[in-house]
């Protein structure tokens, strides 16, 4: 089993067009045209699902740069989603008020902080 990205895809390209285009070359097992949450319209790529990972292999080096619609696709075997968040789990604010502020201060890397007198 092998997963396959088809990038550069039209918009109105269907997935029994996209099954076909693709059948020709081996067993497709599962078309996953990935479309847009709030259109409802494709984002132009999808994920082909093929059994025999020769057959896909084949079909990367057949239809790599092949027209369909108009446009050139890009084919290449799926690498699977890695999780960018951060692992604190943070929206990527980073400081919320304010600047930064002491930015380049490298007069002060290496040397210990003296303790400071409590202020009452």
């Amino acid at each position: 089993m092998k997963n396959l990205y088809v990038g550069n895809l039209p918009h109105s390209t269907t997935e029994s067009e996209l099954r076909g285009v693709f059948e020709s070359h081996g067993a497709v097992e599962k078309v996953s045209i990935v479309m847009d949450r709030e259109t409802g319209r494709s984002r132009g790529f999808a994920f082909v699902e093929m059994t025999n990972p020769a057959e896909a292999d084949k079909a990367v080096a057949a239809l790599n740069g092949s027209d369909l619609g108009g446009r050139a696709l890009k084919i290449n075997e799926a690498t699977p989603k890695t999780d960018t968040r951060r692992p604190s789990g943070g929206g990527g604010g980073g400081k919320r008020f304010g600047g930064g502020g002491g930015g380049g201060r490298d007069d002060y890397q290496g040397h210990a902080r003296q303790p400071r007198e409590p202020r009452w």
